[in-house]
């Protein structure tokens, strides 16, 4: 699909930041800065693109004004290191919080045992709490909470913010059993119908999967059962060796938003998903079929899949989380809270990370700058 150019795209998305670099000179095209020795160097010598303009944009991501913090940038092409660089104070031993990325892993964890015949994917999905006569809870499938269309009343955002859903589980009171907290909330929606983007979902995702692992409510013997699950079939097998994941008091993953690696290790994850399922190694981690699943839009929503964004059109008026239009819709995204971003784009065989912290009205020209770096890559 063929795409404009990044420096006219730059020049729509970015044009106060480039007006106030142009200076009192009206008409006159802004005087860039040249780049400096260390933003070359973040640029290996075989990048899959050309090593000037790559070095330029991704410069563009932690200098230009209103794009908020970048704190680190690695691209993978074509299975190789392209480029990395970091803001001062961090590098490539800072584990960085996932956010809203862990609900990828999660969905993965899920993948896994679906595969060892441990859960179905369109049974009801197995929490005691629902299944007692009559409850209308028992008709939700793991696929409908991997869709995030479980039709239960959780509300991700609220104003003011200790209403919502997602605090109420994090810190307030539910914040000691996670899962039994948004187990516990009735359905405002018939199961299947509604898109509610919920970390609560993916708790419950997480506490189902504990689970399937052991039958022991003890915390210690849930938190290790998923954790060794995680680091034999996944982590282990992938390299990442500095993935953190976080547990509450109940011993339960929680799989939407706490989860803490370098800014390698999430590329690294990214790469695992781009090559479907498959470890560095060629070893199939995860059915190839898992992935494909997981990249299909759902029936409600056509930008989500199993827990991770898909590069799709909405209608119009509707908030666009990443960019149809300048890059492959094939391409697929782990996002979390304030501009944490996995982006990877199987059609050009990269894998884009970018972490650092932007408010609402700096991640979508941030996001535009994210998309001039993915342009400089041509379709396979």
């Amino acid at each position: 699909m063929p795409r404009p150019s990044p420096v006219l795209n730059r020049a729509a998305a970015l044009a106060p930041a480039l007006l106030v670099m142009a200076g009192c000179s009206a008409g006159t095209p802004a005087e860039r800065p040249p780049l400096t020795e260390a933003a070359r160097a973040a640029v290996s010598a075989n990048a899959g693109a050309p090593r000037e303009q790559l070095a330029r944009e991704i410069d563009d991501l932690f200098t230009l004004p209103g794009l908020g913090e970048t704190r680190a940038v690695v691209v993978i092409a074509d299975g190789k290191l392209a480029a990395e660089r970091y803001a001062p104070g961090y590098g490539p031993q800072t584990r960085f919080v996932s956010w809203s990325m862990a609900k990828t892993v999660t969905a993965v964890l899920i993948g896994l045992l679906v595969a060892d015949g441990k859960l179905s994917l369109d049974a009801p999905a197995p929490v005691p709490l629902w299944q007692r006569p009559g409850d209308p809870r028992a008709e939700i499938t793991l696929r409908h909470l991997l869709q995030m269309r479980s039709g239960l009343r959780h509300t991700e955002s609220g104003d003011p913010p200790y209403e919502s859903s997602e605090v109420r589980m994090l810190f307030l009171d539910g914040r000691d059993n996670m899962a039994k907290w948004a187990e516990e909330q009735p359905l405002e929606a018939e199961p299947g119908a509604k898109f509610e983007y919920s970390s609560n979902t993916s708790v419950i995702l997480a506490d189902i999967a504990a689970r399937a692992l052991t039958p022991s409510t003890s915390p210690e013997a849930r938190r290790k059962a998923v954790a060794d699950y995680l680091q034999l079939r996944l982590f282990g097998p992938l390299g990442m060796t500095s993935m953190v994941p976080e547990f509450d008091a109940s011993g339960t993953l929680i799989g939407g938003s706490l989860m803490h690696a370098s800014a390698r290790d999430w590329a690294k994850f990214g790469e695992f998903l781009r090559r479907k399922g498959r470890a560095p190694s060629g070893e199939q981690l995860v059915p190839q079929r898992w992935i494909e699943a997981m990249v299909t839009p759902s029936p409600v929503r056509a930008n989500y899949g199993f827990q991770i964004w898909l590069n799709r059109p909405l209608p119009e008026g509707e908030e666009q989380p990443l960019f149809p239009d300048r890059a492959p819709r094939s391409l697929f995204a782990m996002i979390g809270h304030m501009g944490q971003y996995v982006l990877v784009s199987p059609q050009q065989r990269v894998t884009l990370v970018r972490l650092g912290h932007s408010d609402d009205k700096e991640r979508p020209p941030m996001l535009q700058q994210a998309a001039d770096v993915l342009a400089l890559y041509p379709d396979s």
